[in-house]
């Protein structure tokens, strides 16, 4: 059985993930794309004999590599060489998908275009005839519904011919105009004649030479000759500046937006009744000036309230099988240190993470609800509004958003932000957003003291880190970084029904990390915490918890703590959570229920301790403020290439919680006792 790779390609919001999902099904896997922590997904389909191995790359809207996601794109294209080029592209905004077809056209390699959301176009008057399209393009062109699997047959048949080379797919190539045509003659002759970048296709090569592309220019510069090639380009951009008072660049970029006229004229036919869309209609209402912001505050509402009813029930069967599982071990294993690992350290310590499984997994599913919806960039866009006079803009919102789920892959994702400024603040500002490794955290403490009320109590906590978020960009929008605000331009994709697949793809995705924690950093820090709860032994029973070697460190921690409510155990929990914010709960779970023998839950524990509600919500504030974890730290260090700013964070982060929580603590002391 032979395999070839297909790179999947097109612009974000084109049902790009979508398709993928609906061609490879199950077999996918994830990992990060060579030298960057970038996320890359690659899954398989098989069409006979012939594996099709589909790589998706970065939804990008062109290949000129300004942002990591183009460079990763284009790469990957021109040096792994893949048999066949998928380029998704969206039916209902044919002419703005159209640019990154051309772009890969330009390259020569093997290319397929799925036609993708025909009903939406159809929806809108439009009417795509895609034989005259493939025709004017030279390659296949399939229709394509991908929410509904429509055209995925025809999509990995067209694939698999095109690899098998039973079907053409070499794409015409555009004409620029005699002086342009003229000036890449000149330019093909000079490489041929040197023999220079072999590798490259030959003519994509001269466009971008002549175009000055920055990355092409930077390699031509390092070979022998290059200089040469460069000077020739100078003197025929100074020739076709003079004839059009234009630089090539956008003489060229003017050519290939009227050959993408020119095929939309030929290919599309408009309805002669203006219909007005269901995504416009829809953005009246959740993007109104007056209206937006509360819809947006009543949907976010709506996550957590239906986060914890919906998850209540599945907590408590989870709960129920954990005492379940330490009664059995009780019974069946003889006192010693075997029992008191898996009981106090295991099933204490992962158990005490594992149970809130199920509100994790509903609020794993409302953000990828938001996400597949739309409605993520209509949050941003109606944020921007309310956020832009405290230094905060919408466009980097979105990695702020992205923060909900976790830091790591929302640092990464402010790579997409031009503005240098834009992008330190967004990076020293996301620890603040609550990402899910925080939730257990809440609904632990929620769940114990504030029984009935803990949607306001977890909603008024991500509120008041998006607070603190935006008043901290400011603060250090006006001491470390002085540059001019950019303005706010966000693309606002049109609403769409999720599929039940994607939604579970997406939620998976996110849960596999969580659940890849829990067997790994969680399971290990919750065995290591309870060896220190352990010893030192005399004759062979464990010491009284606070004579442990955990005990004692945490009474050295306690005085820096205590005017915030914490004991001795909540300050140890607040250090092991450095590793992994989950870890806290684990902890907890160990700290508090360590040597205990009547079968009490972590919340009957943390009650019977005499925790004040008042310290409760102060140490739920000192969680949502404190040191990121270690991995955020990594993250920080990494995009910003100096120490200086995960310094920066661990200092201003540990005053802001102690301040907050103290404040929290004392307000809490005179309002709830």
């Amino acid at each position: 059985m032979s395999e070839v790779v297909v790179a999947l390609a097109g612009n974000p919001n084109a049902g790009k993930t979508t398709l993928f999902n609906a061609l490879t099904g199950a077999r996918q896997k994830v990992g990060n794309w060579p030298g960057v922590t970038v996320e890359k997904k690659e899954g398989e389909c098989r069409v006979g004999d012939l594996t099709l191995r589909i790589v998706d790359l970065p939804g990008i809207y062109s290949l000129t590599p300004y942002s990591l996601e183009e460079v990763i794109a284009r790469n990957f294209i021109l040096e792994d060489q893949p048999a066949v080029i998928l380029n998704v592209v969206d039916a209902s905004n044919l002419e703005r998908n159209l640019y990154l077809t051309v772009q890969l056209m330009e390259l020569g390699r093997p290319l397929v275009v799925a036609l993708n959301m025909i009903d939406v176009a159809q929806s809108r008057g439009l009417y795509v005839d895609h034989q005259v399209l493939s025709r004017l393009l030279g390659v296949p062109v399939v229709p394509t519904v991908g929410t509904k699997g429509l055209g995925m047959e025809e999509v990995k048949e067209t694939l698999a011919r095109v690899a098998r080379r039973q079907l053409r797919a070499q794409p015409v190539h555009i004409y620029y105009g005699k002086e342009i045509e003229e000036a890449l003659s000149e330019i093909l002759a000079a490489l041929e004649e040197r023999d220079l970048l072999p590798g490259y296709p030959r003519r994509w090569l001269a466009l971008k030479i002549l175009e000055a592309d920055r990355e092409v220019v930077s390699r031509v510069k390092k070979e022998p000759g290059g200089a040469e090639i460069l000077a020739l380009r100078e003197r025929l951009a100074e020739r076709l500046s003079r004839l059009f008072d234009e630089a090539p660049e956008a003489l060229i970029v003017e050519a290939r937006y009227g050959f993408i006229a020119g095929l939309v004229r030929e290919a599309v036919r408009v309805s002669a009744i203006s219909r007005r869309t269901l995504s416009e209609r829809l953005d009246d209402l959740l993007t109104h000036r007056v209206l937006g912001f509360p819809i947006f505050i009543a949907l976010m509402y709506a996550l957590f309230y239906l986060t914890f009813k919906l998850g209540a029930y599945p907590v408590a069967w989870l709960e129920h099988l954990l005492e379940l599982a330490e009664n059995l071990l009780r019974a069946h294993l003889p006192p010693g240190l075997l029992r008191e690992v898996l009981v106090e350290g295991v099933l204490g310590g992962v158990g005490g993470v594992l149970v809130y499984l199920p509100n994790i997994l509903f609020l794993f599913l409302g953000i990828s609800l938001f996400e597949d919806t739309g409605y993520l960039s209509r949050a941003a866009f109606i944020m921007d509004r309310v956020m832009h006079s405290l230094g905060l803009h919408g466009k980097a919102f979105i990695p702020l958003l992205m923060g909900f789920g976790c830091n790591v892959p929302a640092i990464l994702a402010t790579r997409t932000l031009e503005n240098p400024r834009e992008r330190l603040l967004t990076i020293l500002i996301n620890p603040l957003m609550s990402c899910s490794a925080r939730f257990p955290v809440y609904v632990l403490f929620a769940g114990t003291f504030f029984r009935g009320h803990e949607t306001q109590v977890v909603f008024a906590l991500y509120a008041l880190g998006i607070v603190l978020a935006a008043l901290i960009a400011r603060f250090f929008g006006r001491i470390l970084i002085k540059e001019e605000d950019t303005p706010f331009v966000l693309e606002l994709p049109p609403y769409r029904l999720p599929t039940l697949r994607g939604l579970f793809f997406h939620m998976w995705d996110k849960t596999r990390v969580y659940l890849r924690k829990m067997g790994g950093v969680i399971l290990a820090a919750s065995v290591l915490l309870w060896v220190f709860t352990a010893f030192p032994r005399a004759d062979h029973s464990p010491p009284p918890l606070d004579q442990s070697y955990i005990g004692r460190a945490g009474k050295l921690l306690e005085p820096a703590l205590a005017p915030l409510g914490f004991d001795w155990r909540m300050s140890v929990a607040l250090i092991s959570g450095f590793v992994a914010k989950e870890v806290v709960v684990s902890s907890l779970g160990v700290l508090y229920k360590a040597g205990e023998e009547g079968g009490k839950t972590l919340e009957e524990a943390l009650r019977a301790s005499g925790l004040s509600p008042a310290a409760a919500l102060a140490f739920m504030v000192f969680v949502l403020l404190y040191v990121p974890c270690v991995g955020t730290l990594v993250a920080i260090w990494k995009e910003t290439g100096s120490l200086r700013y995960p310094l920066i964070n661990i200092v201003y982060q540990l005053i802001l919680a102690w301040v907050m929580a103290f404040l929290t603590y004392r307000l809490g002391l005179l309002v709830l006792g």
